[in-house]
């Protein structure tokens, strides 16, 4: 996408940045309310609407200043609340609703792969539209790959620390989220050294091969 101009990366990203990023929260509140907890619901946090959800810093300014600089795109949402004591089972359901958020981003990804497919096939009769399309489905494609990957990390508060914290014994699970006040720090660490994308980079690129082999895109 080296070619397109400032305006038109940003109207290729825009909507599928807001999307990842909307949708991966709605679908932690959404879990959380099937298994007893509805406090997202409460609060007005179970909708589509971008604004129930956006970070200024989050959603607007890292992404943008990421896109400026190039390389991977991320960002973040206001996270949805959510309270473990209405759960039954407080540290598996907790689990479950980590996994909800990256489970709603492989989702989205797919969907992203046919709208590049889309995109493709467009070309030939409507090149304009078809160029569109398939810049948005990569866009998507690799917003939703790198919020996946990058939520797995078992680096609390990201959703991988609260699965992991499940399969802990009790005991070590405490200790192990004891760390969950320096996890933004630790993540910047990351970021600023410059291993982070190292560490992204693998699982990425297997899932991003795979989109496009199984939707038939080079």
């Amino acid at each position: 996408m080296n070619e397109l101009t400032l305006i038109q990366k940003i109207s290729v990203w825009a909507i599928p940045v807001l999307l990842a990023i909307t949708v991966h929260e709605v679908a932690h509140g959404w879990a959380a309310s099937k298994l007893g907890d509805q406090t997202a619901k409460m609060l007005g946090r179970l909708t589509l609407n971008p604004l129930k959800h956006i970070d200024p810093i989050g959603t607007v300014i890292v992404p943008l200043a990421l896109l400026l600089l190039g390389g991977f795109i991320f960002g973040w949402a206001k996270a949805v609340p959510v309270t473990a004591k209405n759960f039954k089972n407080p540290r598996r359901d907790m689990a479950w609703v980590a996994m909800a958020g990256p489970a709603s981003n492989l989702i989205m990804a797919v969907g992203w792969a046919l709208i590049a497919k889309l995109g493709v096939i467009l070309q030939a009769s409507s090149p304009d539209i078809g160029l569109f399309l398939l810049y948005s489905g990569l866009a998507g494609i690799s917003i939703n790959l790198i919020l996946l990957v990058l939520n797995l990390l078992p680096i609390p508060p990201l959703d991988g620390s609260h699965v992991l914290s499940a399969l802990l014994p009790p005991a070590l699970a405490w200790q192990y989220n004891r760390i969950a006040p320096f996890g933004f720090v630790i993540l910047l660490v990351l970021l600023i050294s410059g291993f982070l994308t190292p560490i992204l980079i693998g699982p990425y690129s297997y899932l991003q091969h795979g989109l496009y082999a199984l939707v038939g895109i080079q």
